[in-house]
């Protein structure tokens, strides 16, 4: 048996996750173990084993062609640190527990070091229409830049060593709602969250929506803002206890997900779904609400423009053809 790839040493936080890759060959194909030893003076070599730890320790094993195995560890702790060892043979007596394998295990070592998650302090300042994002780093690192995101996107990067970092935002507060990340260039990467939290900022997809007598009318409101809505409710020609339309009542089905809502009404009528509809959004910082307005046409609206252009030919032939009866006939030739 031998090495295809072996682990490779990491660095890792605690509360993070860590991942370790190895892959043998051989005739017959090699099975891999994995052992570990810790830091302590008097710790020994232990085998791992999926489901250990607390099911923390997942490891996936295939064998087909060549041995694979990947051992991934859940949730460190600073107890995970140590010598992680993936170990193949061939060797048919290589788990006999008296004869000795006439080939010894082969071995790959990789150090994993976890190191003590820091604490980081994180605040928002609103003032003269600007919004302050900081992250304060308590425990020093060797910090040799920074990086402020909002999702995948990049807002701000520098070469600065200091644990202290902000970022400014220009406008208001219900603006730029989110999730933003600090980002400390250190080994390994730390990363700190700055929520900017505001009641739901709601729009209507249309302010106003047109549907056909007999068809089904679909309205939708939606609320980009952070955090996500807790409870989207609808409403009809006001938003009082009596007007709230309830899901699965009469023609009405309500769809919400997270920041999106969407109103069907099945079988339009002109005389009782004609109107404004409220969509009202609550999450733990407030609640908003846009209005929609529902204007239901006839079957036959489609029709009207037709026969409004039928109409005026008709009338233009008639003008036309009692002008021609009523013009004096031309005088005949000399």
């Amino acid at each position: 048996a031998g090495f295809i790839k072996s682990p490779l040493s990491q660095k890792r936080l605690t509360q993070d996750s860590v991942e370790l890759y190895c892959e043998a060959i051989g005739s017959p194909i090699p099975e891999i173990q994995w052992w570990f030893e810790g830091n302590e003076p008097n710790e020994t070599y232990a085998q791992l084993w999926d489901g250990a730890r607390q099911d923390r320790v997942k490891i996936n094993a295939t064998y087909n062609l060549h041995s694979t195995s990947t051992i991934y560890i859940a949730n460190l702790t600073s107890e995970d640190s140590g010598m992680y060892e993936c170990r193949a043979s061939n060797d048919p007596d290589r788990n006999h527990l008296s004869k000795s394998p006439k080939v010894k295990w082969i071995r790959s070592q990789a150090n994993v070091f976890v190191i003590e998650r820091p604490d980081i302090i994180t605040r928002v300042i609103s003032e003269s229409g600007k919004l302050t994002l900081s992250c304060n780093m308590t425990t020093y690192l060797a910090i040799s830049g920074h990086e402020w995101m909002h999702g995948d996107k990049i807002l701000h990067t520098d070469g600065d060593s200091s644990p202290l970092t902000s970022y400014t935002i220009e406008g208001k507060k219900e603006e730029h709602s989110g999730i933003y990340e600090c980002v400390y260039k250190t080994s390994p990467v730390i990363k700190g969250q700055v929520n900017i939290s505001v009641g739901p900022q709601v729009l209507a997809y249309k302010k106003s929506e047109h549907g056909n007598e007999g068809d089904t009318g679909v309205l939708i409101c939606k609320s980009p803002s952070f955090p996500p809505v807790d409870t989207w409710v609808w409403y009809k020609n006001g938003q009082e206890v009596s007007a709230r339309i309830i899901n699965g009542s009469g023609r009405y089905i309500i769809k919400s997900s997270g920041n999106k809502t969407e109103l069907r009404i099945l079988k339009l009528s002109i005389e009782e779904d004609t109107g404004d509809y409220h969509c009202n959004a609550t999450n733990s910082y407030g609640s908003g609400s846009a209005i929609v307005n529902l204007r239901v046409r006839s079957r036959l609206a489609a029709l009207w423009p037709f026969l409004g252009i039928v109409a005026e030919v008709l009338v233009l032939v008639t003008i036309i053809f009692i002008y021609e009866k009523r013009r004096k006939p031309d005088e005949a030739l000399d």
